[in-house]
């Protein structure tokens, strides 16, 4: 047993392993001061809510109330591991202003009422829109936070109930081009790939994924190999020195917006060395020819140029990639948001169809998630697609939904795509959607163009409902403020980014009369009357479990079956990855063993679309590429951003996270070691950088976009030349839960680009052209950025960041007396 300081120290202590090995148990336990393990009621089962690693977790609870956490040793995931947010987010459930009242909008202000007052409003504006206009005057925008049982219910009132197309989750920010990529490669979403693959694979490759901040655990996993025998080789494609790039073994940072020409280059270097597996090729994919003609356009010589990488680089990287015995990649948001995100993210599906790596130990592909249950909005609806990856372009999918549902198939929307989030804002904007709820999620923070989203959601025509924990910056604009219940709070299933479902059970009630959300969408459902064609209610279930048998009903068949999990299998033990059913009871470790694909036409969740144009494929053209349901390679050509660097603006921006907070800090701003950890907005800027444009670490620094401004301290960071690096993280309000704007702009959305990629319709947030400048001194006082993760400073004497006692975390190696760093 030892004792760590984890804001100090995120990722613990070592523990060692070699190729082929298990991964060693460590249990990690954080309490509140004076209680010890002794001093717990009892333990409840719980797993993340603040990161997609899906941890499986305990929640401590004394006298009531939440006192702490530890990891779960048994679970296939963590292994007893839990990440910085984990070990201490939970703080923020009782936090003094949560939401504890329904609020409504009286004379221009917010007023605390009743659940029926507030209820009443919203479901008779609801119907008021649906007498006038119909359907399309009403949208919904959630989360990635939510539990599988309240997407589905979601998903039923939206789609079959009210019969809107206008539904999305804020995983369109976040993960829509990892499901896009899924479908376009294989034709239905699910991960191919498992964690486990980090025990067994040679090479490790992190495409645009700073794992070791948004999702530590995994990293851990990393870590603790090449600490081992037999360590993997890595490969980092990423613009700035993050604590992956500097365990790389080749670290490739591209020119933001080059992907596309990077994966290009690496591919061709593959097939000019004939690293392929023609004969995996040969039986399980098309599209090889048009791929190796488009790759061929792009040797390391004319990459190097566009990506402005050194060629020898290139060359460094396509060998780890092409000479792996077993290889393991993993994607995120450094792919996902930035320009041409489908095409790049497609690519990488690419190389590991051509070499053979899928279905094996070792062998496999993780398009990941950033969210805790962004893998549920998916499957279950709420992102606009149709319930357990069904095709909403195959009428025989819509039929069968129908048939689940007990309604007539023309009740679901299914005459064009889905609306994502930012269509949606159009929508609201020219007055066609005139009422927006929105769950979990904060999207004046979070959209890019600010200041446009702001207009947007303040219109007077706009009825919008907002349910959550605080009252957020998008709360505020609020005509009806529902209080939810949170993580802790309620139960329900959510899966994480490899497939595995985790039970997550009630600790505590929650504050006031705040509601689980799977109550507040039942209730609405009822008071909306709405009915199935038998003149039965239409949500038939009223409780989490009740829900979560008629959503496992709903994927009898489809590759993400729940049949055979329930509550009981899923409590006390580990977590169980889908599909899990009659031939699967014990789950399933990797899909696309032996090159069976769920890509067959009359099964596919999708048909896939032009990644250039985003145009959706017609049935009869995939039937006629695909006709037998193998893997599709789709090649694609770089193209340039369309905002590229001037006279005005030379500079790059990009956005990203920091281990230390989660998306808008609803929650993690309200930490103590989390917020003092990372407590301000900071700009990230090259040592070339800092000295041709005159500031250095500490300064204020105002960067500029076409958009707007935001003012940050300098961290002079290992960031490539030519580009600059702002958190998200840092809203409208100088903290979160205020009332007052910042003096300042320093959220970075203030700057970013209304541009999304046609496929998958992500928004782009890595590519706009920026100028910086100085303000005033910093006095020789540092940034308060932290100096653990990807922005470690370079110069400069900066004190390192640490959590101290209140930070104190106990790590538990069974058979072991302690560990080094």
């Amino acid at each position: 047993m030892v004792t760590s300081d984890r804001i100090g120290e995120p990722w613990g202590a070592r523990t060692p392993y070699g190729r082929g090995q298990q991964w060693p148990v460590r249990v990690d336990t954080y309490l509140d001061a004076g209680v010890s393990p002794p001093d717990v009621d009892r333990w409840v089962q719980t797993a993340s809510i603040l990161h997609s690693n899906g941890d499986a977790m305990d929640i401590a609870v004394k006298d009531g109330r939440i006192v702490g956490v530890r990891g779960r040793g048994q679970d296939r995931v963590n292994h007893g591991r839990l990440g910085v947010k984990d070990l201490y987010g939970w703080q923020a459930n009782a936090s003094p202003d949560r939401l504890t009242r329904p609020l409504v909008r009286q004379d221009g202000v917010l007023v605390e009422t009743d659940w029926d007052t507030a209820m009443d409003r919203v479901v008779g504006r609801t119907k008021e829109l649906l007498d006038e206009q119909g359907p399309s005057a009403i949208g919904f925008y959630t989360t990635g936070q939510l539990f599988a049982e309240e997407y589905y219910t979601l998903g039923i009132v939206a789609h079959g109930g009210i019969g809107t197309n206008h539904v999305d989750g804020n995983t369109r920010l976040c993960t829509a081009t990892a499901a896009e990529a899924l479908k376009e490669t294989f034709g239905c979403d699910g991960q191919p790939g498992s964690y486990t693959d980090v025990d067994h694979a040679d090479v490790v490759a992190l495409f645009g994924n700073n794992m070791a901040e948004t999702q530590s655990v995994l990293w851990m996993r990393i870590l603790d190999r090449l600490a081992g025998d037999d360590p993997p080789a890595i490969l980092c494609v990423d613009p700035r020195l993050t604590p992956v790039a500097r365990a790389a073994t080749v670290h490739l940072a591209p020119r933001p917006g080059t992907n596309v020409a990077l994966m290009n280059g690496l591919l061709h270097e593959v097939i000019a060395h004939d690293w392929v597996d023609h004969d995996y090729v040969q039986a399980h994919a098309v599209g090889y020819a048009e791929l190796e003609a488009r790759v061929a356009d792009y040797p390391p010589d004319v990459v190097a140029r566009i990506c402005d990488v050194p060629e020898e680089q290139v060359r460094a990287g396509a060998r780890l990639l092409g000479t792996a015995e077993r290889l393991l990649s993993t994607v995120l948001q450094g792919f996902y948001q930035s320009h041409q995100a489908t095409a790049a993210a497609v690519q990488v599906n690419n190389l590991h169809v051509i070499r053979g790596m899928l279905g094996r130990p070792g062998c496999g592909v993780l398009q990941m998630n950033g969210q805790p249950t962004a893998e549920n909005t998916r499957e279950c609806g709420a992102d606009g697609d149709l319930p357990a990856f069904r095709n909403w372009s195959n009428d025989a999918h819509v039929k069968d939904l129908a048939r689940v549902w007990n309604i007539d198939p023309m009740d679901i929307p299914h005459y064009s795509p889905p609306t994502h989030v930012m269509q949606m804002m159009r929508y609201i904007e020219d007055g066609s959607i005139r009422m927006m709820w929105i769950t979990a999620t904060n999207p004046a923070v979070s959209l890019p163009e600010l200041r446009r989203i702001r207009s947007i959601l303040s219109q007077e025509r706009l009825f919008l409902v907002v349910q959550d924990l605080f009252l957020t910056e998008t709360a505020q604009l609020a005509d009806v403020v529902l209080p939810a219940a949170t993580w802790g709070e309620k139960t329900g299933t959510f899966t994480n980014a490899d497939r595995t479902v985790h039970l997550s059970e009630k600790a505590v009630d929650p504050p006031g009369d705040a509601r689980a959300d799977l109550d507040i969408l039942v209730d609405f459902a009822d008071r909306l009357g709405l009915k199935d064609k038998d003149g039965e209610p239409l949500v038939k279930w009223h409780d989490p479990e009740s829900a979560f048998e008629a959503w496992k009903e709903c994927t009898r068949g489809r590759p993400c079956d729940y049949t055979g999990l329930s509550y009981d299998t899923l409590r006390g033990g580990s977590g169980i990855q889908w599909p899990c059913n009659e031939e699967h009871p014990d789950g399933t470790e990797r899909l696309y063993v032996d090159g069976r694909f769920w890509s067959d036409p009359e099964y596919c969740e999708s048909y896939g679309r032009d990644l250039l144009t985003g145009a959706p494929l017609e049935p009869s053209e995939y039937k006629a590429m695909n006709p037998a349901g193998k893997a599709v390679l789709k090649a694609a050509e770089y193209t340039r951003p369309h905002e590229m660097p001037s006279e005005q603006y030379p500079l790059q921006l990009i956005t990203g996270r920091t281990l230390y907070q989660f998306h808008t800090r609803t929650k993690t701003g309200r930490v103590p070691q989390l917020r003092d950890a990372a407590p301000e907005v900071w700009v990230e800027v090259s040592a070339h950088d800092a000295d041709l444009h005159g500031v250095d670490e500490g300064d204020l620094a105002e960067v500029a976009t076409p958009r707007g401004t935001v003012r940050a301290r300098v961290r002079v960071s290992g960031i490539r030349s030519g580009v600059l690096f702002l958190p998200f993280h840092y809203g409208y309000w100088d903290t979160p839960g205020g009332h007052e704007p910042a003096e300042h702009g320093r959220a970075a959305n203030e700057l970013t680009i209304t541009e999304w990629d046609p496929a998958s319709k992500q928004p782009i947030f890595k590519t706009a052209a920026a100028a910086l400048r100085r303000v005033e001194s910093g006095d020789g006082r540092p940034s308060a950025a932290p100096t653990t993760t990807g922005s470690a400073p370079v110069r400069g004497h900066v004190p390192a960041t640490r959590g101290g006692s209140s930070a104190a975390v106990l790590e538990d190696v069974p058979g072991s007396t302690g560990g080094g760093r």
